[in-house]
């Protein structure tokens, strides 16, 4: 079985449209590539997969001969793998208005300098999660919740294999993939590090703490979170200011980006997280990455105080400033906490995101929403009607 994701595809393809060169951006094991080749059919087009020795040695030797001698669509897999490949590309995009370039990778702009350097404003990035629940229905929800996106997780014939090729991806990760990014760090203490991660998966991140634990130097445990961070494993979520009289948490939060990645890493297999004791902030995680997606990720935040007034999820639209809140219960309450953060951010509208059935007015600013609402096509403007 596999998912068509017309979504994706029609990003991917109006940036081929409107840029010399679009990055097609995700974790491993994503579909980057089975999109790829989606996209392939409809141009003339070449197909280098960095994974392959014969293609590495291609473009590692003498990578200007071999891509000006291609025509059409130039595709390129794991373009990470050389990252002397972009001021090439560069030149090319320049001279040669007749191709066009398709670079997928596995590791973000940040981690990769050369890309952001080398290719500013030649370049579009369309940034490809695991599925989403608009793409599995609703109603495959906490199918989606427990397995994780990951195509090969959650299209898994029984859990018993979902779980085996999450730990299976977990492994390869560190032991080939870390290295293969530039980074020489032993996969027994990425490991560790990763899993300490998952047990403060919706918490605040605490350098101090991390390098204790670990038994290393604040900036190398800033360094590990970062290198998970710019292969999309990890989600720092940056907190937003308010201009008030009151101390305001300025650590980022930090989330496993996949929910099935987060419970192999906690050894929860079916459905234990149902009963565990990070099943609340697991389910916050798995709505976060669906709104995000949704959402414009570079104007979202969390805010917190410290005295405990705390906001899941602050975005901006059309000169409002919006809320969303989220709880794993099946019946919306409001607390003190909302008031406060509706009161001191100035709230135009604040979200309650819960497990239920139906969208409720709680009060003036106040909606309850159920997570089925996420499913609205336009939900990026749904919520200013």
């Amino acid at each position: 079985m596999i998912l068509n994701r017309p979504g994706y595809e029609e990003l991917v393809q109006e940036s081929i449209q409107f840029n010399p060169i679009t990055a097609l951006l995700g974790p491993r094991q994503c579909g980057k590539t089975t999109l790829a080749r989606l996209i392939s059919d409809s141009f003339t087009s070449t197909f280098f997969d960095l994974e392959d020795p014969t293609d590495f040695e291609l473009l590692n030797s003498n990578p200007k001969n071999i891509l000006n001698n291609q025509n059409g669509l130039i595709i390129i897999d794991e373009v990470q793998r050389i990252p002397e490949l972009f001021p090439v590309l560069r030149v090319i995009a320049d001279n040669a208005a007749d191709k066009k370039f398709l670079i997928l990778g596995s590791a973000s702009p940040d981690l990769i300098k050369q890309s952001s350097e080398s290719l500013a404003g030649r370049i579009g990035f369309v940034n490809l999660t695991g599925f989403r629940l608009h793409e599995v229905g609703i109603e495959n929800s906490e199918k989606l919740w427990l397995r994780g996106g990951f195509p090969r997780s959650y299209l898994a014939a029984n859990e018993k294999q979902s779980y085996s090729w999450r730990n299976n991806f977990i492994q390869t990760f560190l032991e080939r993939d870390i290295s293969q990014y530039g980074f020489n760090i032993p996969p027994v203490t990425l490991r560790r590090f990763w899993q300490m991660l998952a047990h403060y998966h919706g918490q605040i991140w605490n350098g101090a703490e991390f390098a204790r634990a670990m038994g290393v130097s604040e900036p190398t445990a800033k360094r590990y979170l970062d290198i998970l961070t710019g292969t999309f494993m990890i989600r720092q979520l940056q907190p937003w200011f308010a201009n008030i009289k009151k101390r305001q948490v300025k650590s980022p939060k930090i989330y496993i980006r996949d929910s099935g990645i987060l419970h192999a890493l906690l050894a929860l297999k079916n459905d234990s997280i149902l009963t565990h004791v990070k099943s609340g902030a697991s389910w916050e995680g798995f709505i976060i990455e669906h709104l995000l997606s949704n959402l414009d990720n570079e104007h979202t935040w969390y805010w917190r105080t410290h005295n405990g007034a705390e906001l899941d999820l602050l975005t901006f639209r059309n000169g409002k400033k919006l809320g969303f809140e989220i709880k794993y219960s099946e019946v919306p309450k409001i607390t003190k906490s909302m008031h406060i953060v509706s009161d001191d951010l100035k709230l135009d509208k604040l979200y309650l995101v819960y497990r239920g059935k139906r969208q409720v007015q709680l009060e003036e600013k106040i909606v309850a929403l159920p997570d089925k609402d996420l499913l609205e096509n336009d939900f990026k403007f749904a919520f200013l009607k």
